[in-house]
């Protein structure tokens, strides 16, 4: 896919996306060439913004995280969201399904990983030690996500009928913003219990 088109995509189902479906690439390729190098960026970036001006953006842990645990607990998190994107691409084939219509999973994996491209960008903002500025980008990425996912579904899973693709778009958007509040649970929780066992070795 052309970098270049991704502003469109936001706004059109045809600009950006007719060039996606027609790269025919299976979920391999998305996993290699997108999910994984831009999975990297928000722990990367986390490690990042509280190594170089902690408590800024997150509340400050006591005592401060070291480096080890900061890259075990980024690796956790990276691991988890490549994971999310493997279940959003099930989720978004089975809610397609329902409606009779199967999109396969290459076609559903592609719309799970466009589709959070602005949340893994929007980590980039920890770059700016502004709890207000991450936040206010955070917000746009979220919208901007939902934008992809609603233009995404017609081109990416073939859906003609519109009642079925307002139907399928709903419930992934619903079922995505859901999911990734799930990752971000559980992910805490992880965390958690790995820093209460590390405490008390």
């Amino acid at each position: 896919m052309s970098y270049a088109n991704y502003p469109g995509m936001l706004f059109s189902e045809t600009t950006g996306w007719t060039e996606v479906d027609r790269s025919h690439h299976d979920r391999r390729w998305y996993l290699s060439h997108l999910v994984m190098p831009l999975s990297i960026l928000p722990p990367a970036l986390y490690a990042y913004a509280e190594m170089t001006h902690p408590g800024a953006i997150f509340p400050l842990s006591v005592p401060a995280m070291s480096g080890l645990q900061l890259f075990v607990s980024g690796a956790i998190f990276y691991v988890a969201q490549l994971i999310m994107v493997s279940y959003m691409a099930m989720l978004i084939q089975r809610m397609a399904m329902a409606r009779d219509h199967d999109p396969g999973y290459d076609g559903a994996y592609a719309l799970a990983s466009i589709a959070p491209m602005p949340l893994w960008l929007a980590s980039l903002a920890m770059l700016v030690p502004s709890l207000s500025f991450n936040v206010a980008i955070g917000i746009i990425a979220l919208l901007a996500s939902i934008a992809l996912i609603r233009h995404g579904v017609r081109p990416l899973l073939h859906i003609a009928d519109d009642k079925i693709a307002h139907y399928v778009s709903n419930m992934v958007t619903m079922a995505a913003i859901a999911a990734w509040i799930v990752l971000m649970i559980m992910a805490a929780m992880i965390l958690s219990i790995f820093f209460g066992v590390a405490s008390a070795l």
